[in-house]
């Protein structure tokens, strides 16, 4: 690990803006079930059945519950170590983002102050008929899918497959990977797009690219550097030597 961390040492002691690009693997080491992993929720539930539109409307109540259910998960655990050392990068760079494509809302929970949710958050809802918001609400009726004043079904407000990205979260992290110094792609497979055109945004402007990740990707081949292990172990390695750093150059 200090070896590698020679090659990020001199981007980091120049940076002044950092982004992290993040995934289900960064919220699988809160015990969050990851999506295409050997125990991943795809693998029990097909996602035609579950997270589209036109899913919703055929069994709205199967589709509610098993948002429920995954609301639930992520009651029920916490922000790692990665999301908390992530936040703490905030005290010691002019600027630091978070592009996630995960909905725990972790990030911010976990004390990020810029978060970009590329594919929604499982606590925010919306009707969809005329369009009223209701997040951060316990909307849970036993039995029941809950419906708005108007009479319309509420549903999840999560980027089902065939949706589109919400236009201003993904503008403003397209612009965040043009202009920042280094870019951490943190626990994801980049299969999935066109969030994962982030990395390569990056790339396309020069960017310092770090990839964080239990195993190779396809991001492997055109990062600056690879890092394998857990986030919750390798990033406050690294954000232990900036505090160093940043303290030695006081002195």
């Amino acid at each position: 690990m200090l070896q590698q961390y020679e090659k990020l040492k001199s981007a980091l002691s120049s940076a002044k803006k950092i982004v992290f690009f993040t995934g289900a693997g960064i919220s699988a080491e809160s015990g969050i079930p990851t999506f295409r992993g050997k125990d991943g929720i795809w693998n029990k539930m097909k996602p035609d059945e579950l997270a589209n539109f036109n899913a919703f409307l055929r069994n709205p109540q199967i589709v509610w519950d098993w948002y429920q259910y995954r609301k639930k998960i992520v009651h029920q655990a916490s922000p790692n170590h990665a999301h908390l050392t992530i936040s703490e990068f905030q005290n010691y760079f002019d600027e630091v983002l978070v592009v996630t494509q995960n909905v725990d809302g972790f990030h911010s929970r976990a004390g990020s102050e810029i978060v970009y949710e590329l594919h929604g958050n499982i606590e925010k809802n919306y009707c969809i008929d005329c369009g009223k918001r209701f997040d951060f609400e316990n909307l849970e009726i036993e039995g029941k899918v809950p419906k708005c004043g108007c009479g319309g079904l509420i549903r999840p407000d999560i980027v089902w497959f065939g949706e589109l990205l919400p236009e201003d979260a993904y503008s403003l992290s397209e612009l965040a990977a043009e202009t920042c110094d280094i870019l951490f792609v943190i626990g994801t497979s980049a299969l999935v797009f066109p969030a994962a055109n982030i990395p390569y945004i990056a790339k396309k402007h020069g960017k310092f690219l770090v990839e964080v990740n239990i195993e190779k990707t396809e991001l492997s081949s055109i990062v600056d550097l690879s890092l394998f292990g857990k986030a919750g172990e390798i990033l406050p390695q690294i954000l232990q030597r900036v505090k160093e750093e940043k303290s030695y150059g006081k002195n």
